[in-house]
């Protein structure tokens, strides 16, 4: 008999060999129908794995990660079956499973895939999907692997660079692939499937290899979830930023400026003023100093921060001056210019802590296929703040920073939200900096402010920066998706490298603790991601233009014009539509520009000075003086927009 552990805290007996399944089904039926993978003692197995020692048992089904990623990954399997089906001389690559869905990467020789076979590869896939089929794992020598795709160079490649003993191949209907495990009971579980798109891609993500064919694909378990999932697509289509971006007026890109390079229009560029005055106004009740540094810096600078060493090859190359040997970057990182700051005078303990914010401007070389709007650019500008503060204020300004973090969400209406614990990798410690003791140390921290916080957190190995752990925000938007937006990383190594000291009360010199912090991120990021979790209707305090007035006639204009004045002594940002064109058209139009509010002026309105009010999205407000409407637009402002 064996004992297995179960996450609630019960155990149970089984004879030994009893698989995850076999213990799914002795809790109940309904159960075992859903579970979709599971893993014993930490390590993923197969819903029929013999289980022969004790153990902690998880059963995941589709609303664990887990659980995705096992049907996902056991549908590139039934993808990569229909494919040689179709094209029988295609040679398979990888297929893992992605954030949604999974892909396949396929060279298909001389032969093309394109959208019009799309639709008979799904109806195949559900066909064979139908039938069943069992995933079967089994041990292969390297020899049998090999001698099995001597034909195929590239799982040949993948095999070579697997030890004898760790090679397994995985086994449904007359279909067998290279695989380490992880599946669904058997296909019968798939029940709709779409073929996504199709895209090149290099063998192993290198332009010097080989180019494939990537086929994306989706399933899920119900085909009601697939009817939801392609309409949520078109949701998102709708509210691209890109698409918003333009039709909005808010930014712009130019070839000739340079790829990657956003250049914000003027209701963008106001926009992204007030948010910076948003954040600003909290940060400077919070202790925090304005700073500015410049956009370049000495190479050695970056060699000192070890900036350098870790993103020079793959960054923009250095500047060369008339003078021979002096080099510049374009800044990477805001850090290091803020640790020269902190040392252009004698510190003292009673001059900590110390903050400085800079709404920093940073150049990363991105590659172009990775460009994407004004979520992957190469010119971005940080909201940027490093604290310097003692060891034992170090948990007290952690906690701090975590408050601004859920102060702007609130505001924003970033509801939905996970903090992830961003930890080094346990193995592979080379690509970091510093002692051991100093990062367990600032583990340690940011663990327990976030326990004191009660954030919901999750733990990520391998997630840190070079130079420290964080705690980073993953937002989700209102279509669900997730997004990482603010982050605060805490560093003992920076301080080190430049050699950052204060002196304490016992008159001996110390290391400062250093916290880095951006709670939008930057703000290209976090105005994209508000673009579209908002669709566009920015709430009133932040959006550029609050009114439109709509005088119904030329004769009218006058008249919208003294509104416009009048509001402009209340604070209320308003344009006039003096267009010789119908009120219908004017009020579709202002209802496309997604302007909260529409005041429509007419002879009536003349007369009584008043206005007619309509809100975006809601309809006719009644008519109003000029003096109660404003008062209606403050207080609304007011109730979005908490102080900090």
């Amino acid at each position: 008999m064996i004992k297995v552990s179960l996450p609630d805290g019960s155990s149970r007996e089984y004879e030994s060999g009893s698989s995850a399944m076999d213990v799914a089904k002795s809790i109940s039926h309904g159960l075992a129908r859903n579970v979709l993978s599971a893993s014993y003692n930490g390590a993923t197995v197969e819903p029929t794995t013999p289980l022969t020692t004790d153990g902690d048992l998880v059963l995941y089904t589709w609303d664990a990660l887990e659980g995705k990623e096992a049907f996902w990954h056991s549908s590139a399997h039934v993808l990569a079956q229909t494919i040689l089906q179709f094209y029988p001389d295609a040679n398979l690559t990888i297929g893992p499973a992605i954030e949604n869905g999974f892909y396949y990467d396929v060279d298909f020789g001389d032969a093309s895939i394109s959208e019009k076979e799309f639709a008979q590869i799904e109806k195949k896939f559900i066909e064979n999907a139908r039938q069943k089929f069992e995933f079967n794992m089994r041990m292969v020598s390297k020899a049998d692997a090999l001698a099995y795709y001597k034909d195929n160079p590239f799982k040949t490649e993948l095999i070579e660079n697997l030890e004898d003993g760790t090679i397994s191949f995985c086994d449904h209907a007359d279909f067998t692939d290279l695989c380490r495990g992880g599946h669904i009971p058997n296909t019968g579980v798939i029940k709709a499937f779409k073929v996504m798109s199709v895209a090149g891609a290099y063998w192993r993500g290198n332009e010097k290899n080989p180019q494939l064919t990537r086929v994306y694909g989706i399933s899920f378990p119900k085909a009601s979830m697939l009817t939801e999932y392609l309409e949520l697509l078109e949701e998102a289509k709708k509210r691209d930023h890109r698409k918003l971006g333009k039709e909005l007026e808010l930014f712009t890109f130019s070839q000739r400026v340079g790829q990657g390079l956003p250049m914000w229009l003027p209701k963008g560029a106001a926009l992204r003023e007030r948010l910076e005055n948003f954040l600003k106004k909290a940060q400077k009740k919070a202790g925090y100093e304005q700073v500015i540094t410049p956009h370049i810096g000495s190479k050695e600078l970056y060699e000192c921060s070890g900036h350098y060493a870790k993103y020079g090859k793959d960054s923009f190359q250095p500047i060369n001056t008339p003078d021979d040997g002096e080099e510049f970057l374009l800044k990477p990182m805001n850090c290091p210019h803020h640790c020269e700051l902190y040392k252009h005078k004698p510190r003292s303990y009673k001059d900590l802590p110390i903050r400085f914010a800079e709404f920093g401007t940073v150049y990363r070389y991105e590659q172009s296929g990775e460009l994407h709007g004004l979520t992957r650019v190469r010119g971005f500008t940080q909201d940027d703040a490093h604290l310097f503060c003692t060891a034992d204020q170090l948990l007290d300004e952690f906690k701090k920073v975590i408050d601004l973090v859920l102060y702007i969400f609130k505001t924003l209406d970033f509801q939905d939200f996970t903090a992830q614990v961003s930890l080094r990798d346990k193995e592979d410690k080379e690509k970091y900096i510093g002692s051991d003791e100093n990062w367990e140390k600032a583990e340690s921290a940011i663990i327990q402010a976030a326990d004191e916080k009660g954030l919901k957190t999750v733990v990520e190995y391998g997630e840190a920066a070079f130079y420290g752990p964080k705690l980073d925000f993953m937002v989700k938007d209102a279509l669900g998706r997730s997004w990482q937006l603010g982050t605060i990383q805490v560093d003992y190594n920076l301080p080190e490298r430049f050699e950052l000291e204060y002196k304490g009360s016992d008159n001996q010199m110390h290391r400062p603790v250093m916290i880095h912090r951006a709670p939008f991120g930057s703000m290209e990021r976090f105005i994209a991601v508000l673009l579209e979790h908002s669709g566009g209707n920015f709430p009133l305090w932040l959006t550029p233009d609050q009114v439109i007035i709509l005088p119904i006639s030329e004769k009218h204009l006058e008249y919208a014009e003294e509104v416009s004045q009048l509001l402009e002594n209340y604070d209320i940002r308003a344009l006039v539509d003096g267009r010789n064109e119908k009120a219908g058209r004017k009020i579709r139009d202002a209802e496309m520009s997604k302007i909260p509010f529409m005041l429509i002026v007419g002879e009536q309105e003349v007369e009584n000075k008043t206005v007619s009010v309509r809100k975006h999205g809601d309809g006719d407000k009644g008519v109003l003086s000029i003096e109660d409407f404003a008062q209606l637009v403050n207080r609304e402002v007011k109730e979005t927009l908490e102080e900090f």
